[in-house]
């Protein structure tokens, strides 16, 4: 197993001891991204902290040179899931391009960041 780390989460891995994502054979296994700053924040506005998340999704697959086209599943996690999942969808549908993977969406009450809406986990196949 290799661990993948971008630079900017590297305090959070020091921190809390879970990796990003790792490298498991022929997949990189993501964690659950967050829309999130580098500084711990998340933005107020739901569409901005989505696009957030997305943002940082794509690096952590960049560090593994890999792209969106990669991802072959995908669960998410929302708190307001009815209120957020048009917003959410429209956002992810400017960073995932067909042919769509995989993707489960689940309603929860919060997340371990406070003022989190949604976060991300993804499976993505290193070669196509």
């Amino acid at each position: 197993m290799k661990v993948v780390i971008p630079a900017w989460m590297q305090p959070i891995y020091d921190t809390h001891h879970f990796a990003p994502a790792v490298i498991d054979g022929d997949y990189l296994r993501c964690s659950g991204v967050i829309g999130i700053r580098p500084d711990l924040s998340v933005p107020e506005d739901p569409t901005a902290q989505f696009t957030l998340a997305f943002e940082n999704l794509r690096g952590v697959l960049a560090e593994a040179d890999l792209t969106f086209a990669n991802v072959v599943d995908m669960t998410t996690y929302h708190v307001g899931l009815q209120a957020h999942v048009g917003a959410f969808g429209a956002v992810k549908d400017t960073f995932v391009p067909a042919p769509y993977p995989a993707w489960t969406a689940v309603g929860i009450c919060e997340l371990a960041v406070p003022g989190a809406l949604v976060e991300i986990q993804v499976t993505a196949r290193i070669s196509l």
